[in-house]
């Protein structure tokens, strides 16, 4: 990644939104929206929209998009990146630090850069004539070393045993658990733990054992919290 000094206006050059940048992150909340569109109508759009050298948005696609519909002027900074993989990468470090985004969310934005990291991996085992095993585990497994799993984890500064559950909860977990976790009602392996429980289940049961196994962990959840409360008033 470079800087390359370049900028330009709003006035003189429209920027490209491309989807699968723009949706690499978590939407912002109504809150965080209200509060960005705010401060723009304050203040202005006083940092620069990051493109690459094809004008496509790398960083700040909600303040371009606050800012054409109040039509506030803004100025683009082009950033040079080798593939757009790195440009997905720089875009993931420039913001979860700032939107403080749990391990959930951020293995979420890992497996959106699977299919790269994966295309990525098989070129440099051609070129070298090497080759390797897909970066897929397997439930009873969840802790082999991965080369893929590796390279997701560290993308997104998470675990890599972490990176392994968020993978088989997207390959395997029932509704109800993906559901719970997009909630908060469960941890990462909360919802491993139960996709792993109901696997062996037929295929009929899995959903309703998913679903009972959910509440149950959200009445603990419940329950340790009034504990906590009680604890602290003594």
């Amino acid at each position: 990644m470079k800087n390359t000094g370049i900028e330009y206006s709003s006035s003189d050059h429209a920027p490209v939104v491309l989807p699968e940048m723009a949706e690499l992150l978590p939407p912002l909340t109504a809150e965080q929206v209200s509060s960005l569109e705010a401060d723009l109508l304050k203040n202005g759009c006083y940092s620069p929209i990051i493109v690459n050298e094809d004008m496509v948005i790398i960083d700040g696609h909600n303040r371009q998009n606050l800012c054409e519909k109040h039509r506030i002027p803004y100025r683009m900074a082009v950033f040079s990146f080798a593939d757009m993989l790195e440009a997905k990468q720089w875009a993931i470090d420039n913001q979860k630090g700032r939107r403080n985004l749990e391990k959930w969310e951020l293995g979420k934005i890992a497996l959106k850069l699977r299919p790269e990291i994966e295309a990525k991996a098989k070129e440099n085992m051609s070129a070298g004539g090497g080759d390797q095993k897909s970066g897929l585990t397997t439930l009873s497994d969840p802790i082999s070393p991965i080369n893929t799993r590796k390279e997701l984890a560290d993308a997104v500064g998470i675990g890599e045993v972490t990176m392994g559950k968020v993978m088989q909860i997207d390959e395997h977990a029932p509704a109800a658990v993906r559901e719970a976790l997009e909630n908060k009602d469960l941890s990462i392996n909360q919802g491993y733990n139960i996709t792993k429980q109901v696997q062996a289940l037929p295929e009929a049961q899995r959903e309703e054992a998913a679903a009972q196994a959910v509440e149950l962990a959200k009445a603990k959840k419940e329950i340790h919290a009034l504990d906590e409360e009680a604890e602290r008033r003594g």
